[in-house]
């Protein structure tokens, strides 16, 4: 992170066009300083060169074959709503082929975007992905390596100029929850891309805490303003931000100093990605912080997300029970002992009962919280026949492992770990009693709620093979 760096009181950005339509590989020195000599410009030590990354790209052959076969362009003179401009239902469900094939991660989709991370860790509408100024029928793929890019650029200028300047490699991205797009900085060299001003204060003597301004996007957002992508400008000089560049003394960054790491990123997916993501984050955490407290308004939340469960008859049948201190000792004791009469039935040694129930008791008994779940039968519908009233107790059961599930994705979604039991579905009649509750409720198991004591693995990738079939 660079250390504050003052704030110059002028700035420059001046436009330098070029005539120049690049191929694969041109060098980009040549153009550039073409268009300087045009401008009637000299570079001096600190000024920075904004070069647009289709150039770039061009140069250095970053380019893709459509994906399909014999198709032909079928463009036409649309702006697509996905960022990519000039292209026709074909040519947008192209690029969003080329793009997914290339992406790290799918973010999220839409029937007329998709949204990657790309191998730089980039996030753009179509892997930022397009063929607007591009020759031909191919499309163009971002810079494989911007800050290289930039950094061999700032040499030649060096060695040919004698100048001391910082490049920017810049493309066009559009911003969540923001109408438009706008420039900001993949490639960097020669200069801050960030200014960090925790630890300063503001006008009334407050600490700034979080604030690090992202100071190469704003000078490409800058750059931006003069020019437009049919007035080929693919060169902006901006002068005038001497402070912020290596020659004027501040540290140098790059553009992957920008890409936030995915571990702070709280936003990393779309809604509907995020939406099954979080059925797979759902894992079975049976140890706890025992020492951190679980709040009551979390466990109401997911609760509420248990409701969200399907049922029979416009039911609402589901209970939860939060076990207190007081409840919770009797319950287990008495379970336990319907427990071990039933392994002494099963003829089993002492030491084996001994063993399996100091492994329930280390999780039930230690669990930060312990909820019993329960499904309410008495809105089912009377059946006179055996065969009707076990399938509407079933329905009812299958409703309560619904909502078993909610409640524990919904727990998962905010950090804590949860652990379902089947315990008390063997000895319902002694929790019942112990618990004084309706003779309608259905024992559907506890569920032990705890901020896990440490990293929670990740879930080997979700697979419907041997699960999903036809006939």
């Amino acid at each position: 992170m660079s250390e504050a760096v003052p704030i110059p009181p002028d700035v420059r950005v001046l436009a330098l066009p070029s005539a120049h339509r690049f191929a694969p590989g041109d060098d980009l020195l040549g153009p550039l300083l073409a268009a300087l000599d045009d401008a009637g410009l000299t570079l001096d030590d600190g000024d920075i060169i904004c070069v647009a990354s289709k150039v770039v790209a061009l140069s250095e052959g970053a380019l893709l074959e459509d994906p399909r076969t014999g198709a032909p362009s079928d463009t036409d003179d649309a702006e697509g709503t996905d960022g990519t401009d000039g292209e026709s239902d074909r040519d947008r469900a192209a690029v969003r082929a080329l793009a997914r094939a290339r992406a790290t991660e799918i973010v999220t989709e839409a029937p007329w975007v998709t949204i990657t991370r790309t191998h730089h860790g980039f996030v753009a509408a179509n892997g930022g992905i397009d063929r607007s100024n591009v020759p031909g029928t191919s499309w163009l793929d971002l810079p494989t390596d911007p800050d290289a890019s930039a950094d061999a650029l700032r040499r030649e200028l060096a060695a040919t100029t004698g100048r001391d300047v910082g490049v920017l490699v810049t493309d066009t991205f559009g911003r969540p929850w923001r109408l438009g797009q706008t420039d900001v900085a993949l490639g960097a060299s020669g200069l801050a891309v960030l200014r960090d001003e925790r630890g300063t204060t503001d006008l009334d003597g407050r600490p700034l805490a979080v604030t690090v301004a992202a100071v190469a996007d704003a000078v490409a957002a800058a750059a931006d303003l003069v020019r437009s992508k049919a007035s080929g400008t693919p060169f902006v000089l901006v002068r005038g931000l001497l402070p912020l560049t290596v020659a004027g003394g501040a540290p140098g960054g790059s553009g992957a100093d920008l890409v936030r790491p995915l571990a702070e990123d709280l936003f990393r997916r779309g809604a509907a990605e995020a939406t099954i993501e979080g059925l797979s984050a759902r894992r079975t955490v049976r140890h706890f912080d025992t020492h951190r407290p679980v709040p009551i308004e979390l466990l109401a939340e997911a609760v509420a997300a248990a409701t969200t469960a399907p049922a029979p008859h416009h039911t609402r049948p589901w209970r939860f029970v939060r076990l207190t201190a007081e409840a919770r000792g009797p319950l287990l004791d008495a379970m336990a002992q319907a427990w071990r009469a039933d392994l002494r039935a099963d003829g089993l040694p002492e030491a084996t009962i001994d063993a399996r129930l100091a492994r329930s008791d280390v999780l039930h008994r230690t669990a930060p919280v312990l909820l019993a779940a329960f499904v309410d039968l008495a809105g089912a519908h009377d059946y006179p026949d055996p065969r009707r009233a076990q399938a509407e107790r079933d329905l009812f059961v299958l409703s309560g492992g619904a909502a078993i599930e909610a409640l524990l994705v919904a727990l998962a979604a905010r950090g804590l770990g949860g652990a379902w039991t089947s315990s008390t579905v063997f000895c319902a009649d002694v929790v019942r009693d112990v618990l004084d509750l309706p003779p309608a409720w259905e024992a559907l198991g506890t569920i032990a709620v705890g901020w896990p004591d440490g990293p929670v693995p990740a879930r080997p990738t979700p697979s419907a093979d041997g699960h999903l079939e036809q006939r």
